[in-house]
């Protein structure tokens, strides 16, 4: 302390405005530095969320040398590129003698910067502010079931008719009446775009329609739909359609679904469903008032219209004419025209709406489809639209958003993670998409995951979906959107849907005996995981011709040509045909032209023997891997 009051000047000057108040320091002061200390206690400052030393001491005025002073007082070792949270700035700006204002007007918008703003909105709603408001509903089901042509019966408009192949082309929102009270309907082309809308925050939906041919049956593409519902916690109604086909059999459709543990009612579940004909518009009446009764039973949604609008976009393009438009759908609030909105890191105000029905409209209330012009950009379907005070905080909050994005990262939920979750307390459940070689697999492996919960008390795995063949990019859609592990049992999974995994932060485990991925599974319940090693695919190689059938210790020799990466001597090796992994060893040799060598790298030829492999084909591609450390 002594060396600093007998040394250079500049540095006494700047003391008092940072200690103020502490007699230690202030010894010694100059009147004309207690002078500067008073003016700049009455200074008021607007402190961000986080900045570096740099950008905080810009924000205050003054030198960064006297923040990284402060902070070496109060024990916070810094340089100018050092990142600063909201407290920490706090504590330092009171040590300077600069007064932090409050911004409680301001909490809303601030809130609009994180991705779960609207969610904690509505949940501050007082009770006696919210009325009831029309539901909102999804058609779901397999490929030429009859979705757009049921959701054609039921709006009365030729949608189907009018699109290439009958196969829904857009993402439209419309609404219908039924008895007096309106129901709004969600016209997307399958689960994939349900899913989408949801990992981006948008849960929409609070009815789900499954639509299931009675000619045609359950399909892959109609359990999937099941699943997704499940996993979003929605609501569903089974939709028989095609009643009036001469080979139609509902009650099959019923049994088939009640052999994958959906029962409906009347067979022993609570599931309900309506035989309808959407050709014959057979049923809609029953089925309008079957999604009203299921609504106002298990949902009974909600709203606040005399609030800013919260909203989600369910389609968006750029129009020559009027260029960026949305179809945005109004989930808690008014949207006015002349709003200011923000949708992700997208701004706009309401420059017109139109309805369904193409009129123009100045104001839109809950569960309201409508068309916005005003935006910006194109924004994405299923970002969250927020209605914004004014231009200088919907600009603040664009910017807050564009350096969240910088430097954040996609949530994700892996292993590693469930354990330090479990042992702070914040999940007891681990979510499991299941993909496994054949249907037997899938029945042995969820029944043993199943047993696990009863093994491990107060953490459960949930399996969301499970079927047989490699993970796709929909299982990836639907993992992002529920926080869940893809699990993939002795099947090979494509680098474009690991690429694609890997960019939406969601973690694929592949394993090839049933036992590792059990323990795996389990040990992390019991929050024991500790895992010191990962798989690492170092290159593909293809068979174009096999050289000869074996060599006296039983391997096979054959020519290949290294796709991509690089293969190496002594690797890990399995071996995929038709989809399928026929097997799993190592590389025992390899050789360039009549060279051994360690690893040949992609573009070139060389001779590969696997060790045991007595049934190479011409066509196999073998994948060849190693473990890294973590």
């Amino acid at each position: 302390m002594s060396r600093f009051r007998g040394g250079a000047r500049p540095r006494p000057q700047g003391r008092p405005r940072r200690r103020r108040g502490r007699p230690a320091i202030q010894e010694g002061v100059t009147t004309a530095q207690r002078a500067a200390a008073m003016a700049t206690a009455h200074k008021s400052v607007d402190l961000p969320e986080s900045a570096n030393v740099g950008e905080f001491a810009a924000l205050l005025g003054i030198p960064p040398a006297q923040v990284i002073t402060s902070l070496l007082r109060n024990g916070v070792l810094a340089n100018i590129n050092r990142q600063l949270d909201y407290e920490t700035m706090e504590m330092v700006a009171k040590d300077l003698n600069f007064a932090v204002s409050e911004q409680e007007e301001e909490d809303e918008v601030a809130a609009a910067s994180s991705g779960i703003a609207a969610q904690r909105l509505e949940m501050a709603e007082e009770e006696e502010n919210l009325v009831s408001r029309p539901p909102v509903v999804t058609i779901m089901g397999h490929v030429d079931h009859g979705k757009t042509s049921l959701l054609d019966a039921i709006r009365q408009t030729r949608v189907a008719e009018g699109e290439a192949g009958g196969i829904t082309q857009h993402i439209g929102a419309y609404q219908v009446e039924q008895g007096g009270r309106k129901i709004t309907f969600i016209d997307t082309p399958g689960h994939a775009a349900f899913t989408q809308m949801r990992a981006r925050g948008a849960q929409v939906t609070d009815v789900a329609v499954i639509v299931v041919a009675a000619d045609d049956g359950v399909m892959p593409q109609t359990l999937e739909s099941i699943s997704h519902a499940k996993a979003a916690g929605v609501p569903f109604i089974i939709a028989i359609n095609k009643i009036d086909r001469p080979n139609a059999n509902p009650d099959r459709v019923k049994q088939q679904l009640a052999d994958r543990n959906v029962l409906v009612s009347g067979w022993g579940g609570d599931v309900e469903f309506v035989e309808v004909s959407a050709l014959q518009k057979l049923g809609v009446d029953e089925l309008l008032e079957m999604i009203l009764l299921v609504s106002d039973t298990l949902v009974d949604p909600k709203a606040n219209p005399n609030r800013t609008a919260v909203g989600s976009v369910v389609e968006a393009k750029v129009d020559r004419s009027r260029g960026p438009v949305a179809t945005v759908l109004v989930q808690n609030g008014t949207l006015h025209a002349g709003d200011f909105f923000v949708v992700d890191k997208v701004g706009g105000r309401v420059r017109a709406m139109t309805d369904y029905l193409g009129n123009r409209i100045q104001e839109a209330g809950p569960s309201t489809p409508v068309e916005v012009l005003g935006f910006e950009s194109v924004p994405a379907a299923g970002d969250r639209l927020l209605v914004i005070p004014d231009e200088r905080a919907m600009r603040e909050v664009i910017e807050e958003r564009t350096t969240a994005a910088a430097d954040g990262t996609a949530g994700r939920m892996t292993l590693d993670e469930l354990l330090a979750q479990i042992q702070m307390g914040e999940t007891k459940e681990l979510n499991v998409i299941l993909k496994a070689d054949v249907q037997g697999s899938v029945e042995a492996i969820r029944g043993a995951l199943q047993k696990l919960n009863d093994q491990v008390q107060g953490t459960q795995v949930r399996v969301l979906f499970d079927a047989a063949g490699p993970p796709t990019d929909t299982d990836v859609n639907l993992a992002a959107a529920s926080k869940a592990l893809i699990v993939a049992f002795n099947v090979r999974v494509d680098n474009a849907v690991k690429a694609y995994a890997e960019q939406q932060g969601v973690e694929i485990r592949e394993y090839q005996i049933i036992y590792n991925l059990l323990d795996d599974i389990e040990t992390a319940l019991r929050g024991l995981v500790e895992p010191t090693f990962r798989e690492v695919v170092f290159g593909h190689a293809e068979v174009p011709l096999v050289v000869r059938a074996a060599t006296g210790r039983g391997d096979a020799i054959v020519g290949c040509f290294i796709r991509d990466g690089v293969v190496r001597r002594g690797a890990g090796a399995r071996v995929a045909r038709g989809g399928q992994v026929v097997y799993n060893g190592r590389v025992s040799t390899l050789r360039r032209f009549k060279d051994d060598v360690r690893e040949v790298n992609a573009g070139y030829e060389c001779g590969m023997g696997l060790e045991n492999w007595t049934d190479p084909r011409e066509g196999d591609v073998i994948e060849v891997f190693g473990r890294e450390r973590v």
